[in-house]
């Protein structure tokens, strides 16, 4: 088993925290994993993706064409990667950014509204966990559990104070993909 996937926003929102906290938590769970990044000309503000491959066995490479899921925070981003996701993939969007939706019926697809969900409880940072909590309900490679553990054990010292609102934002991500899921059935 390989699964692929892309993350990509705007510089700031979270991307790269978020692609190292999934391979973390891969990592942990015995799982090998890459993680690669890349960043526009600029920080803040300019383009800034990564690539996180998670498999139970040797990666012969990090390169990844067709990933399995897409986590995409922006409009640029969602123009970039909307064709590039495998059939019978996942791609999930930040619907408070991004106003239009896939012509494709071949993936699975989410439309979380991340930046309002996470304002709603505190600040528009966490849309990063609402993100993966969506993603691991509808990709379940890692569980929500993991996940949470892996942010215990690997957020940054400075950001522990925040620690449970990142909690809660991974559960409102999940808890919406899942609403939502039962609602398209």
């Amino acid at each position: 088993m390989q699964t692929e996937i892309i993350l990509s926003g705007f510089g700031g929102q979270g991307i790269m925290f978020a692609g190292q906290l999934i391979t973390y938590t891969a990592m942990d769970a015995g799982l090998e994993v890459t993680w690669i990044p890349s960043y526009g000309p600029e920080m803040r503000g300019g383009t800034a993706n990564c690539t996180v491959i998670i498999s139970n066995e040797q990666i012969g490479s990090p390169n990844v064409r067709n990933p399995k899921a897409a986590l995409v925070f922006n409009l640029p981003s969602y123009d970039k990667y909307v064709n590039l996701v495998s059939p019978g993939g996942v791609f999930i969007a930040n619907s408070s950014l991004i106003d239009r939706k896939p012509e494709r019926d071949d993936i699975q697809e989410v439309f979380i509204p991340a930046n309002d969900i996470a304002e709603s409880i505190g600040n528009q940072r966490f849309a990063n966990m609402i993100m993966l909590g969506a993603l691991v309900k509808k990709l379940p490679v890692i569980t929500i559990e993991q996940l949470a553990q892996g942010l215990e054990d690997h957020i940054p010292e400075k950001h522990r104070n925040l620690i449970e609102l990142n909690y809660l934002a991974l559960q409102e991500g999940f808890s919406f993909t899942e609403s939502e899921r039962v609602l398209s059935d």
